[in-house]
């Protein structure tokens, strides 16, 4: 019976065996036998599957329950309410004093009276998977926490006598559930290494994104996501002195931890905090060594972009380590290293998370000490400065301002409204629209970034974004103070507020709201949906109103009470415009005192938008993630996401608008493209940006010409280089991501709220439309001298100036749209933003016809 078993056990078991604890752990490692092995409650050991994240909740719960070494606790929630988890483990003693002790730490950094101790613990933050197809991190995770609930000695005391360790067991919940479902269900008993196998393959979208596809590793400064969110409250509620983040690379690589490269990282960041990290180097090599693995260091990855997770820690007092392993993709690959089994990538991460733990206890002292200069230096460094701040300002658009001073706020930046209006370089700040913020705070330095438009630099190559203003990028005028001289602050700063009551409605002749706040579109679409009629105004008027006489600028949307053709409709005007606080006006006749009456042609009848967004093989998940994430949050449309290789099946009279972001469109069928251009020949709207612009063009749908990548990149004389120069030309020729200035045609309904005619945008590509040689078609072009922040070369540059951003021109009934860039790059960029959401709804009101 037992030989009878065994060769059942033989032919029905996957040929790899699982791997045991002792395959992860030194053999000298005694663990407590009370303490659940995540085996005993998985089901498995840990590798022999990818673990889902519901089964990561589960075991770190059964940790929390079993041992008194950790607390564990919800910070948040995903898109998809996934929980965020935060174990903090530390000795059972400082457990139960533990916001005493988070409470000193945080009390020290603001103090400069309050000093470290040898019993002050080191914060150590332990951060796994923000790819959620990089997973190994978070299955090293459970190993590490079993670690540090279950081992015995002295090493495990020492450990936790002088840390406090913050586990992050999964920083992308719902990519990494959406990555464990692909690998697993491709997994059969016999494993496949080959690279072509569907299981290392994955479908679009793939698992490195979060729910609404952004990559979450690019969103600790911008914080759009509610992850992010609750991860950088955290981070501030403790400010660990040691970041760790646990990522993976291709699978041909072997294991990278930093140093990265020197000389890319950001002037603001201390010399100290490399010679730190370089400390910490040393303990990841030891550790490796004795397990003969393969890695390198200081050759790749860069230090520069403060909106990731091994760079924002190093603007904010701590050390930031990023990790890279090799990935296997799956369960097993074939590389030119040999086979990679998922167990090793798991145990390289595992190595250098207790790696880390023994160089914290080894530099507690250094790392205290760094943190504490940090913070006493700001003040001192910000009163050396040759600016005393900053002063901001937008005089229409609260919630577009209101958005910005928050996102200050969760970097703990504190502004200060003004009292007394004040003119500096000839420009008008008014004291009910206008903040200042000072340099004298601890966060000096990441104000300093936030605010920098720097455009050149120590080295100018860049493994993401050179610049990132996040002023510019919301669209928000601002100036460097050099005096304090004549201004007037409040002495508290900026607080959300209660949103302030409006007076019911009561029955005109029509009802107004101006189109300046960044939520219109979204009450608009609100009202569309309930039915209400509603009209856009493309020329400006003066009317008479329930608060007198008021100009209404041009893209006023007006309700016509004659239009209206549902019950109680009034009523419903006014619940949504609660909801949204922006204020509606009765205005009391037809006949308007100036420009335009409320009967004119140039009032433009408004219709719901329903959105076809061509995403799939052949387009970038993260763009159209982007627009998908805007159109949702910020304007209330479910657009309807089509792949590229099933247009041909569907019926494009359906929609009012198309949208393309950028990509490569090769899976667009000739039947998809007829079908689509005969679309919009009978009135469709299509809006493209970047690749999406490039296909309009080479199908004749844009009228337009444009400059290639390809063309920008042969600008740069390449003759007597050797190949030593070859990475050296190649960031020159690319441009990572920089802000360009464009000037704008305010008249045109594409532009209506856009509050000046200079607009910054965001540009990561060389792609560049030509202008039109035609009336009324270029709807904004770059400037003269158009780089505003983050390095280009001036061969770049060149090409660039005087190029169009924005064209738009009549195609049949239709209308045709693109746009050089992203509007909605990583979901910040709420100044280019409108151009998208005018376009949804005012695409039909203007007429241009290219020649």
């Amino acid at each position: 019976m037992r030989l009878f078993r065994f060769v059942l056990f033989f032919l029905f078991s996957p040929l790899v065996l699982a791997k045991p604890l002792n395959f992860y752990f030194d053999s000298n490692i005694q663990f407590d036998p009370d303490i659940p092995t995540p085996q005993s409650v998985l089901g498995y050991e840990v590798g022999d599957w990818h673990v889902r994240h519901d089964q990561l909740v589960r075991y770190m719960q059964v940790l929390a329950n079993k041992s008194d070494r950790i607390k564990i606790e919800t910070i948040g929630y995903s898109h998809e309410q996934r929980p965020l988890l935060m174990l903090t483990v530390t000795n059972p003693q400082k457990l139960q004093n533990i916001d005493e002790i988070q409470a000193k730490h945080i009390a020290r950094l603001s103090d400069g009276e309050i000093k470290t101790n040898e019993d002050d613990p080191a914060v150590v933050w332990m951060g796994y998977s923000v790819h959620g197809n990089e997973s190994s991190g978070s299955n090293a995770s459970l190993l590490v926490a079993y670690y540090l609930a279950a081992a015995q000695g002295e090493k495990i005391e020492s450990l936790l006598n002088n840390t406090v360790i913050l586990i992050d067991p999964s920083l992308n919940p719902d990519g990494l559930s959406r990555f464990a479902q692909w690998a697993n269900m491709h997994k059969g008993q016999n494993l496949s290494s080959d690279p072509n196998h569907r299981e290392h393959v994955e479908a679009w979208p793939n698992g490195r994104t979060n729910h609404y596809w952004f990559d979450l590793n690019r969103d600790w400064l911008l914080l759009q996501h509610p992850e992010s969110r609750a991860r950088v409250a955290k981070f501030h509620q403790w400010k660990p002195n040691v970041l760790t983040d646990f990522h993976e690379m291709g699978p041909h690589s072997t294991y990278f931890f930093q140093p990265g490269i020197s000389s890319r990282k950001h002037p603001l960041t201390p010399e100290r905090n490399v010679t730190l990290t370089k400390d910490i180097a040393v303990f990841h090599a030891k550790a490796l060594d004795k397990q003969n693995a393969l890695y390198f260091t200081e050759e790749s990855f860069d230090d520069f972009y403060y909106g990731k997770g091994s760079t924002y820690p190093d603007i904010n007092g701590s050390i930031g380590i990023l990790f890279e392993q090799a990935s296997s993709r799956g369960h097993q690959q074939d590389t030119i290293n040999g086979l990679l089994e998922f167990p090793t990538t798991i145990k390289n991460q595992l190595t250098t998370s207790l790696s880390t733990f023994d160089a914290a206890i080894a530099g507690k002292k250094n790392l205290l000490d760094y943190q504490d200069d940090f913070y006493t230096n700001a003040i001192e460094l910000a009163n050396n400065d040759n600016i005393n701040g900053y002063l901001v300002s937008e005089t229409k658009d609260k919630t577009r301002l209101n958005q910005f001073l928050m996102l200050l706020k969760r970097h703990q930046i504190s502004a200060y409204k003004i009292t007394k209006d004040i003119r500096i370089e000839n420009k008008d700040y008014a004291h009910d629209t206008s903040f200042y913020i000072p340099l004298e705070q601890a966060q000096y330095r990441l104000i300093k970034a936030i605010f920098s438009e720097q455009k050149d630099f120590q080295d100018n190559t860049f493994y993401d974004v050179s610049g990132w203003t996040i002023a510019h990028a919301f669209n928000i005028e601002f100036a460097s103070l050099t005096s304090k001289w004549g201004l007037k602050y409040s002495q508290s700063p900026w607080q959300t507020t209660q949103k302030k009551p409006l007076n019911k409605l009561s029955n005109h002749y029509a009802y107004a709201f101006e189109w300046d706040d960044y939520l219109a579109p979204k009450m608009l679409n609100r009202l569309l949906k309930k039915g209400i009629k509603a009209r856009v105004a493309l020329k400006d008027l003066t009317a008479e109103t329930d608060q007198g006489r008021f100009d209404f600028s041009s893209g006023t949307i007006i309700l016509p009470a004659g239009l209206q053709t549902i019950d109680n409709w009034i009523n419903i005007v006014d619940e949504i415009r609660t909801e949204f606080a922006i204020p509606i006006l009765g205005i009391t006749s037809g006949l308007t005192s100036k420009g335009i009456d409320l009967g004119s042609r140039q009032l433009a009848p408004v219709s719901l938008p329903k959105v076809l967004l061509i995403g799939g093989e052949g387009t970038s998940q993260y763009e159209v993630g982007e627009i998908w994430y805007y159109l949702d949050k910020f304007v209330g449309i479910a657009p309807t996401v089509v792949d590229i290789a099933k247009l041909g099946k569907i019926n494009f009279d359906k929609y009012t608008h198309a949208i393309l972001a950028n990509g490569s469109y090769h899976g667009f069928s000739d039947a998809a493209k007829v079908k689509m251009k005969s679309w919009i020949k009978e009135g469709g709207v299509i809006w493209g940006h970047k690749g999406g612009a490039k296909f309009l063009v080479d199908n004749k749908i844009l009228k337009a010409g444009y400059i290639s990548q390809k063309e920008m990149a042969e600008t740069f004389d390449s003759t007597h280089l050797t190949y030593a120069d070859k990475n050296a030309l190649s960031a020159k020729q690319r441009i990572a991501g920089a802000i360009y200035k464009t000037q704008l045609d305010l008249s045109h309904p594409l532009t209506f709220s856009i509050p000046r005619k200079v607009l910054p945008v965001f540009k990561n590509s060389t792609f560049l439309l030509e202008p039109v040689d035609a009336p009324f078609v270029n709807v904004a072009l770059y400037d003269k001298k158009p780089l505003m922040a983050g390095f280009s070369h001036q061969n770049n540059v060149k090409q660039i100036s005087k190029a169009a951003a924005l064209i738009a021109h009549s195609y049949g009934r239709g209308r045709v749209i693109g746009m050089t860039d992203n509007p909605v790059f990583r979901g910040y960029w709420f100044g280019t933003s409108r151009l998208l959401s005018n376009a949804l709804f005012f695409g039909k009101t203007f007429s241009a016809k290219p020649k």
